[in-house]
């Protein structure tokens, strides 16, 4: 599969927000990406939001193919609704999308890093068989870096490359440690940043590591 895998430090950072926007601005620079949340809990506000974003070029059901109603994560959703987590059903539906579309997807995950997706799978194991690069999206605010290093700890133990880090600046509290926290972490890291700014607009001007191939 041709794009990226996007995943956050913690549920509820943003992730959903900017795929949505990196969707946009990649439309604005000529090239279709498709966003996917081939996994989700509760309700499907977030596959809806990328299927906004994609004005059309694929469905919601392409888009969110697994959907479990309880807002939990999806290992225990299963165990709450005595269903076993269609991980073959998954892949068979990635590869049927690969061969419709020619990408690149922006494949969001689901919550965090380490989520499990049944008893030995999770969000980990599954960004591993797809091998793609990792974009990790976190939050502006105190406690980001110390989930900030730990999830980049666990991702390069996977043996996976990453793209680079998000900082979710939404609410933008302009409080010390999100004044500081994406030079710090860049330090910290060696990766590139992207401050996403409260409401960005698809004429944000991405960096170029952000700027995709076709």
């Amino acid at each position: 599969m041709k794009g990226v895998f996007i995943t956050g430090t913690d549920t509820g950072v943003g992730k959903t927000y900017f795929t949505s926007f990196w969707t946009r601005s990649l439309q604005k620079t000529g090239l279709t990406a498709f966003p996917l949340k081939p996994v989700s809990t509760g309700d499907r506000s977030d596959a809806k939001a990328l299927f906004e974003a994609a004005e059309g070029r694929i469905s919601l059901d392409e888009i969110n193919p697994i959907h479990f109603p309880p807002a939990l994560a999806p290992f225990v959703a299963c165990k709450l609704t005595s269903k076993v987590f269609p991980k073959e059903s998954l892949q068979r539906h990635l590869q049927q999308l690969q061969s419709k579309y020619s990408g690149p997807f922006l494949v969001e995950g689901v919550g965090g890093w380490r989520v499990p997706l049944s008893e030995k799978y999770g969000v980990r194991e599954w960004a591993q068989e797809l091998n793609l690069p990792i974009l990790v999206v976190a939050r502006a605010g105190l406690g980001t870096l110390n989930h900030v290093l730990l999830t980049i700890d666990s991702i390069r133990q996977a043996d996976l490359s990453i793209l680079g880090i998000i900082i979710n600046l939404y609410p933008g509290a302009g409080d010390d440690a999100s004044r500081t926290n994406p030079r710090i972490i860049a330090e910290l890291t060696g990766l590139p940043i992207f401050p996403l700014p409260p409401q960005a607009l698809p004429t944000e001007e991405l960096p170029s590591w952000l700027r995709l191939k076709s």
